[in-house]
């Protein structure tokens, strides 16, 4: 039997959780935490969204839109190759200079490119600002103010222990998702998005700032037939709010999306490689 776990927000604010209740790998929905924590040092001054950072000639906003000209590792062959072998995390010096990532692929803002690298400078900003680890600055900026109680950040092999992987999952090293991987129940990724979408993590003018999007027209196909991205987040490029706003993560094992519609919210994390396109799909359905 497949290990799942659903969980579903209702209008009302009622809470419905089937399957698995342990924590899970978060994935590349760490990026709309990550994107979460910086606007909210944006909002304290802290960072500049549109000014350019220090020593680049990219923005924050261009990050958090992977707009930013930078590589990813996600098609390097030796770092899959390594991780199937149950390898140490390469140290970051050894990632970027492989991935030679002071050439930018192209000019900032001038094209779009999923970047894992680009949100790994996302969350050295974040530490850098707030003089804080990583899971320091979720728990103060994420975590505790949208009231998540299971969310926490695993740099370690043991921190991943009572953590639902799935079968394909076990003994991964959480340093192989350089810009940090966040781990939480179902429902607690569910919670932060409804929580998100109603204004209680962020101001509503920094929320609407998270909706400025580039359409991605080439990469239209039967479940995102009008994509964008936003910032941090995966949404429609027509009238956002009137379709899911979420975002989807995949890795060794597992498959997790979680989007809200209006003041309905679902999370859906499931322990195979299914096709992450498929469980968006469920999610959907669970919305309309």
């Amino acid at each position: 039997m497949t290990l799942e776990s659903v969980a579903l927000i209702d209008e009302d604010g009622t809470v419905t959780v089937n399957g698995v209740v342990d924590p899970v790998p978060w994935w590349s929905v760490t990026k709309t935490v990550l994107a979460i924590a910086a606007m909210r040092l944006v909002e304290d001054g802290a960072l500049s969204l549109d000014g350019p950072i220090t020593g680049e000639s990219f923005t924050l906003a261009q990050l958090l839109r992977h707009e930013a000209g930078l590589p990813d590792y996600g098609g390097v062959a030796r770092y899959h190759e390594d991780v199937r072998a149950g390898k140490s995390p390469w140290p970051v010096g050894r990632l970027l200079q492989a991935l030679d990532t002071r050439r930018l692929r192209y000019e900032p803002g001038k094209g779009w490119a999923y970047s894992n690298i680009g949100y790994l400078k996302v969350r050295e900003l974040i530490e850098t600002a707030t003089g804080l680890s990583l899971a320091g600055a979720l728990d103060r900026l994420v975590f505790t103010p949208a009231g998540l109680t299971t969310a926490g950040v695993a740099t370690q092999p043991e921190d991943l222990r009572g953590v639902q992987m799935g079968p394909d999952g076990e003994g991964y090293h959480p340093g192989w998702v350089y810009h940090g991987l966040v781990t939480g129940t179902a429902a607690d990724a569910a919670r932060l998005f409804q929580r998100l979408v109603t204004g209680k993590v962020l101001q509503p003018a920094t929320f609407t700032s998270m909706l400025d999007r580039r359409a991605l027209p080439e990469h239209r196909n039967e479940t995102f037939p009008d994509p964008a991205y936003g910032l941090g987040l995966m949404l429609n490029a027509v009238s956002p709010l009137d379709h899911p706003i979420g975002h989807r993560g995949a890795g060794p094992g597992s498959t997790i999306a979680v989007y809200a519609h209006g003041q309905r919210v679902c999370a859906i994390w499931h322990a195979s490689a299914e096709n992450p396109d498929r469980v968006v799909e469920r999610v959907f359905q669970r919305l309309a």
